[in-house]
């Protein structure tokens, strides 16, 4: 008795699995395909980047250049990006010797027109935030492990300035 049952639920199992897998198929095979999932967005053809010479600017400068964008300083729009800061916050109680420290990263910009000095984004702030472990034992490891969160902050940050900066191309 505990066999036969347990035989047809294994069946309504793989029949409910085939179901799913030539779901999947057909709507793969017929062009479906998640709204802007894979989908290029367009870029700006070129931004004038005014402000703080910092490393935010330098990655929002190489993202820019790799999503097709040209950095120079006659283009039509102007991102003013304010200097990014960074704070820390002590996640939890200290288990042992080791624990967790949340560096958030926060930094001011707006987008203008360069003709008419018109805002199109106005006191935007931008805020990407990182989990990081650290060890008191190891100072040098915890030095290196905040300087990597440090560089994948900015490039994270650099990555969702750039997402909502797209619309404007579109404009």
């Amino acid at each position: 008795m505990q066999r036969r049952r347990f035989l047809k639920q294994g069946l309504r199992v793989a029949l409910g699995a085939t179901a799913i897998g030539t779901l999947g198929l057909g709507l793969g095979g017929c062009g479906f395909q998640l709204r802007g999932y894979g989908e290029s967005l367009p870029a700006l053809p070129a931004l004038a980047l005014a402000g703080a010479d910092d490393d935010l600017a330098t990655a929002v400068r190489k993202t820019l250049t790799r999503a097709g964008t040209r950095v120079d300083d006659q283009a039509a729009l102007r991102l003013n990006l304010g200097r990014g800061t960074i704070s820390e916050t002590q996640q939890g109680l200290s288990a042992g010797t080791s624990h967790d420290i949340e560096l958030t990263l926060r930094a001011p910009f707006s987008v203008q027109r360069q003709a008419n000095d018109a805002y199109l984004l106005d006191q935007q702030t931008l805020e990407v935030s990182e989990t990081v472990t650290v060890n008191d034992d190891d100072l040098l490891a915890q030095d290196d492990s905040r300087r990597n969160a440090r560089e994948r902050l900015y490039e994270t940050a650099a990555r969702r300035l750039i997402e909502r900066l797209r619309p404007l191309a579109e404009q």
